[in-house]
């Protein structure tokens, strides 16, 4: 993984540190991030995304509480040798929760019908 692999929108509601925590925890739950696999540094991270080092070291630090993340000396952060995949479908949707309450809450705010919602997801989710 690269400093380009995070997806950060300045605009969006969850703070920018919350937004690459929780690409980590996805990332890891797909089988994508592997017990070893090295992230990349909170410098590269923080240049290429032009935003505060701090923001990157925030997340970093939160998921290295966790048990996700460890620190290697001179190396950098890796995922955590401990940390294993959620191995069902319903544990990794869980990581799906947050963002699919909002879907729903603006959904219903904007009168939209289930069916129209879950058709247009479906359509994101196959391209």
């Amino acid at each position: 993984m690269n400093a380009s692999g995070f997806v950060i929108q300045p605009s969006a509601p969850d703070p920018i540190f919350r937004q690459i925590a929780e690409q980590i925890r996805r990332l890891v739950a797909s089988g994508q991030l592997v017990p070893g696999d090295l992230l990349p540094s909170v410098r590269d991270v923080a240049e290429f995304h032009a935003i505060n080092p701090m923001t990157v070291s925030r997340a970093y630090s939160l998921l290295e509480a966790e048990g996700m993340l460890e620190r290697l000396r001179g190396k950098g952060m890796t995922v955590g040798g401990a940390h294993t995949r959620p191995t069902s479908p319903d544990q990794r949707l869980a990581l799906l929760d947050s963002q699919l309450r909002a879907v729903a809450r603006q959904a219903n705010e904007l009168e939209l019908p289930a069916a129209l919602v879950l058709k247009r997801l479906r359509i994101l989710m196959e391209k």
